[in-house]
C-alpha cells in the first residue's frame, strides 16, 4: 500500500492531466452512446460542444459586424448602454448604416425647427414628454390616467425576471416618471417601490386567481384598493413571442414567494392555457372589461399580437354600438421575445409590429374609434427614430422590454429560458442576481428613458412640431427600393392617422391625471 501511495505521490502534475484525459477517452469510446462526435473523436470532440455553447457570445463580439446581429445589433445595444450610463452615445464620421437598405426610415425635417420659449416645459426639463391622450377619459372612468412618459416598461413578470431586476425597473420608472407593467406573474413586493404600475394578467390570472384557476374579482378589487400606485389594468389576449399559445410554469421553479404572489401551489406545475376562462367571445370580453373598470375605477385595456382581423372588427362594431370597450390597446409585434417560445411560433405566428399595427389602426380609424383609444406600441421601438415612425403611424406610447433589460445590464446572451442568465436579469439564481445593484441599475433605466425622451423631443422639434403626437404619416419615408419609389408611410400602409387633440406641453404638465402621483385627484380634467 505504501509503495502505491509513493508511486502516486511521485506522479507529476502533467501526469495527472494525462491520466484524466485517458479516462475521458475510455469513457467516450466505450461507455457513452449519446454523442457520435465525442465517440469518433475522443477528448477533441468535447471542444466542439464547448465552442457551440459559447458561440452566440463570441459571435456578437468577434464575428458579427456593428449592424448585422439580431435581435439587437451592436450599435443599438451600444446606444442603450451609453444612454443608460449617461456616456457619449454619439457617432463620428457619419453613419455606417446602409441608408439605401430596405425599410430604412427617413424623418422629413422642417426648414425651420420648432422654437421653444424660455418658460416652455422642455426648456425647464429637456426630458419632459408625457402621453398626449388620457386613458379612460372617453369612457369616463373614475380614475383616468395620463402616462407621464411616452416610453414605459413593457410586460415582464417576476419569475421571468429576477427579483432584483424587477426592483431595479420599478425604482427606475419612479425616477423617470414612467410606468411599470407587471407582466402576468402578479403584483410582487418588487413592483412596490413607488413607480406607477399597470397591472397585467393573462389566462393564468396570477395575482387575481380563484381556487378553480379562474378570475377573482374580489382579489382584483382588494389589490387595487391596497395599492393606489396601480394606475391601469391590462388584459393579455396574446403576446408577440407566442400568440395563441399557453405555457407551463414548472413546479421546480415555483418558490414559496412566487406561489404566494401567483396564487398557486408550491412545487406543482401550473398551466396557462391559450384561452381565457372569464370570457369566450368578443361581447363577453367587452362585458368583462366594463365590470373590472366599474369595480376598480381604473382604465382597462387589452394587449395582443395581431393576425386575423375579423374579431377585431367585431370589437370595433360593439364599441360603436354600445360606447363601451377598452380604454387602451397594446399592440405587440411578432418580433417581440422576452417570453420563451418555440421557434415555429416566435418566427412565424403573428405579424411584425408595423404590419400588425397599421392593419389594426386602420380598422379602428375607419370606424371612427381611433381618437377614443390610447394606442401603445411594443416591438423593438425603444429607439427615437423608430418611435417617431410609430407616432406617425398612430401610436400614443411606447412600451419596451428587452431595451429596458439591456439598460440594467442584459448582454443579449439569449439564454433567458435556461435560468442561467449571466447578468442576473432573467434568472432566479440568487448567486447570479447578486451582481445587480438596484440603486445603480434603477438610475441607469431612468437615464435611458430620459435620454430617449430628450432625443425624441429633439427629433420632433427638428420636424417642426412640439409633441410627437403631431407627426403625420407623410413626415416619415421608408425605403421600398431606391428613392424614386420610396414611399411616405401613408402611401405605404394606405391610411392617414387621426388627429390627436393637443394644445401644448404646458397643458399636459398641468393635467390632473398626469402619472407619478400616488393619490390621483378625483376632479375632472
Amino acid at each position: 500500500m505504501d509503495s502505491v501511495l509513493d508511486f502516486l505521490s511521485n506522479i507529476a502534475w502533467w501526469g495527472w492531466i494525462l491520466i484524466g484525459l485517458f479516462l475521458v477517452a475510455i469513457r467516450d469510446i466505450f461507455f457513452q452512446k449519446k454523442h457520435t462526435i465525442s465517440h469518433n473523436y475522443p477528448i477533441v470532440g468535447h471542444l466542439r460542444y464547448l465552442f457551440e455553447s459559447i458561440g452566440p457570445e463570441m459571435r456578437q463580439y468577434f464575428v458579427a459586424n456593428n449592424r448585422e446581429e439580431l435581435p439587437f445589433n451592436r450599435i443599438e445595444r451600444g446606444w442603450i448602454y451609453a444612454s443608460a450610463k449617461k456616456e457619449n452615445n454619439y457617432e463620428g464620421f457619419g453613419t455606417d448604416r446602409d441608408i439605401y437598405e430596405h425599410q430604412h426610415i427617413f424623418i422629413n425635417n422642417a426648414m425651420m425647427p420648432f422654437k421653444i420659449d424660455k418658460n416652455h416645459p422642455n426648456k425647464l426639463d429637456k426630458t419632459f414628454l408625457p402621453c398626449a391622450k388620457v386613458m379612460g377619459e372617453f369612457n369616463k372612468r373614475k380614475r383616468p390616467y395620463r402616462p407621464a412618459s411616452v416610453i414605459n416598461v413593457s410586460a415582464m413578470s417576476f419569475g421571468s425576471l429576477s427579483a432584483k431586476a424587477v426592483e431595479s425597473l420599478n425604482k427606475g420608472v419612479k425616477i423617470a416618471g414612467a410606468y411599470h407593467n407587471t407582466g402576468e406573474g402578479g403584483l410582487s413586493p418588487y413592483h412596490s417601490n413607488g413607480g406607477d404600475v399597470v397591472f397585467h394578467f393573462g389566462t393564468g390570472y396570477f395575482g387575481v386567481r380563484a381556487k378553480d384557476g379562474g378570475f377573482s374579482m374580489e382579489k382584483m378589487i382588494k389589490m387595487v384598493d391596497d395599492n393606489p400606485f396601480i394606475r391601469a389594468i391590462e388584459v393579455k389576449l396574446s403576446q408577440g413571442a407566442k400568440p395563441g399559445k399557453g405555457g407551463v410554469l414548472p413546479g421546480a421553479k415555483i418558490t414559496k414567494q412566487i406561489a404566494e404572489i401567483r396564487g398557486v401551489e408550491i412545487g406543482k406545475d401550473v398551466l396557462s392555457p391559450p384561452n381565457h376562462k372569464a370570457f369566450s367571445n368578443v361581447p363577453e370580453m367587452v362585458d368583462f372589461i366594463e365590470k373590472i373598470a366599474e369595480a376598480t375605477g381604473l382604465p382597462v385595456g387589452i394587449k395582443a399580437a395581431i393576425g386575423k382581423l375579423e374579431q377585431w372588427e367585431e370589437l370595433a362594431d360593439i364599441m360603436l354600438k354600445t360606447g363601451k370597450g377598452p380604454d387602451f390597446i397594446t399592440v405587440d409585434g411578432g418580433e417581440g421575445g422576452t417570453g420563451a417560445a418555440p421557434p415555429s411560433f416566435a418566427d412565424h405566428v403573428s405579424l411584425p409590429w408595423v404590419y400588425g399595427f397599421s392593419d389594426l389602426y386602420k380598422l379602428f380609424k375607419y370606424k371612427g374609434l381611433s381618437e377614443r383609444i390610447v394606442f401603445i406600441g411594443s416591438g423593438k421601438l425603444g429607439f427615437p427614430a423608430k418611435a417617431a415612425m410609430a407616432f406617425a403611424m398612430g401610436a400614443d406610447c411606447i412600451n419596451v422590454a428587452r431595451e429596458a433589460m439591456m439598460s440594467i445590464g442584459c448582454i443579449q446572451a439569449q439564454i433567458c429560458h435556461t435560468n442561467r442568465c449571466p447578468s442576473g436579469v432573467a434568472t432566479q439564481s440568487k448567486w447570479l442576481q447578486n451582481g445587480i445593484d438596484p440603486t445603480l441599475k434603477s438610475e441607469r433605466l431612468a437615464q435611458y428613458f430620459k435620454t430617449f425622451r430628450k432625443e425624441l423631443v429633439e427629433i420632433t422639434h427638428a420636424a417642426g412640431y412640439e409633441h410627437p403626437c403631431q407627426f403625420k404619416m407623410s413626415d416619415i419615408e421608408i425605403n421600398v427600393d431606391d428613392h424614386n419609389i420610396s414611399k411616405e408611410l401613408n402611401r405605404t400602409y394606405m391610411y392617414e392617422k387621426s388627429h390627436v387633440p393637443f394644445t401644448n406641453m404646458q397643458t399636459l404638465k398641468d393635467c390632473l391625471y398626469l402619472g407619478g402621483q400616488l393619490e390621483p385627484s378625483p376632479q375632472t380634467n
